[in-house]
């Protein structure tokens, strides 16, 4: 393996999404990432969303890179494997209920005793310590309470989904950035190791700009907006005459003044009482109306060639359809193929972020539930007849 967390063992205890997508970037980026997995069935994730010859194909992407390990982490031998394995991992990463690894015998003090330089990423539904600590958390409930669901939808509708599993990948983001910044300080000698704490509904929280010091300031509550942008003009989603939705995003002063020449309303452009945000607000309507007739009255590339020209920052929607074809996508390897076991030749997203000296790469995609097994626990020691007889009681597979 190579890339800059070459030498970096990560521990995943995670199953679905917000611990196996962390650790997905440590496998990415050159980290030997151990995944263990219940040997009957393995991570739910496994058969979620769409199957190919009966397992998901959200499994390949998610897992790729990662070894397996099936493990009974309800038995006794299962339990000391982990415990020989954190003795020599650099970090931890685990997304179950606050509690639940204590209750196995593998809380922090019991990993931490292992090894005192150990990592442990703990993402939950609300962290490890408040009066709603012991709530099963997933991700939508995430996204409720943490405010975003509140801000998505259309003006008057209920309160939408964002479209994917959002709190999970911003626990993910913020566990692994966590994580880094903890590595680091036991790299340098700084200190030992210690526990990153990351709630779903922290991350959220996090991402959701303003919103609470204008509410406490002000006693303003952002409202579902739909496409446009609450207080910024004129930003919105526009229908073209072929009836696809194009977003404009012309709101920086001299963006706007190029944005209505290149409508046909240079007089907007050129009105004194529209030269800065906080006064285009006030007449977002008439601006979005103007905007409006013009995309409406085009065909959509005519659209995105002339704001294109006039440089004003503007895209398609897209679909799954129009980013696999996407010649940017492609330019910058984003859309690479991976090989399945039957031999089913797949495209899937490429690596983020890219770095210029050390870039992250696809080796395999998701491996078989306890693929790795054997090598992992004779890499830890075990002999060929103690691995048979961990299979016999099964406490691997």
């Amino acid at each position: 393996m190579s890339g800059p967390l070459k030498g970096i063992r990560v521990l995943e205890l995670g199953v679905l999404i917000a611990a196996p997508f962390a650790s997905r970037l440590f496998a990415e980026f050159g980290a030997e990432v151990i995944k263990i997995e219940a040997p009957d069935g393995g991570d739910p994730i496994r058969t979620w969303r769409k199957l190919h010859n009966g397992t998901s194909l959200w499994w390949y992407l998610q897992s790729r890179n990662k070894k397996s390990l099936a493990l009974n982490l309800k038995s006794p031998e299962g339990v000391e494997i982990v415990k020989k394995l954190a003795s020599s991992a650099d970090v931890v990463i685990e997304n179950f209920r606050p509690g639940a690894l204590e209750k196995l015998g593998l809380g922090w003090d019991v990993l931490q005793a292992c090894n005192p330089n150990l990592v442990m990423v703990r993402i939950s539904g609300f962290g490890q310590t408040g009066p709603y600590r012991d709530r099963p958390g997933f991700g939508a409930i995430g996204e409720a309470m943490g405010g975003i669901r509140y801000t998505t939808g259309e003006p008057g509708t209920p309160p939408s989904r964002v479209g994917v599993s959002l709190s999970d990948t911003l626990a993910s983001l913020h566990g692994v950035i966590g994580a880094l910044m903890a590595l680091l300080r036991v790299k340098t000698g700084q200190g030992g190791g210690q526990v990153v704490d990351v709630s779903l509904a922290e991350s959220v929280i996090n991402i959701m700009e303003s919103i609470i010091p204008e509410y406490d300031v002000y006693g303003m509550i952002r409202e579902r907006s739909g496409g446009s942008m609450p207080g910024i003009s004129p930003s919105n989603t526009y229908l073209t005459a072929e009836g696809a939705y194009v977003v404009i995003a012309g709101n920086s002063n001299p963006i706007f003044r190029r944005f209505m020449t290149c409508i046909g309303r240079p007089d907007l452009g050129a009105d004194p009482t529209l030269q800065s945000n906080d006064t285009r607000v006030l007449r977002n309507a008439e601006l979005d109306e103007a905007i409006a007739a013009w995309t409406g009255s085009h065909p959509t590339q005519y659209v995105l060639d002339e704001l294109e020209k006039a440089e004003v920052p503007s895209g398609l929607i897209y679909s799954a359809a129009d980013i696999i074809n996407d010649p940017q996508y492609i330019a910058r390897d984003m859309i690479q193929t991976m090989t399945l076991p039957d031999g089913l030749e797949v495209r899937m997203p490429g690596i983020v972020p890219k770095l210029s000296e050390t870039p992250g790469e696809v080796r395999w995609p998701g491996p078989t539930i306890g693929q790795h097994s054997d090598e992992i626990l004779a890499e830890l020691g075990y002999s060929a007849a103690e691995i048979a007889e961990f299979r016999a009681k099964e406490a691997i597979a």
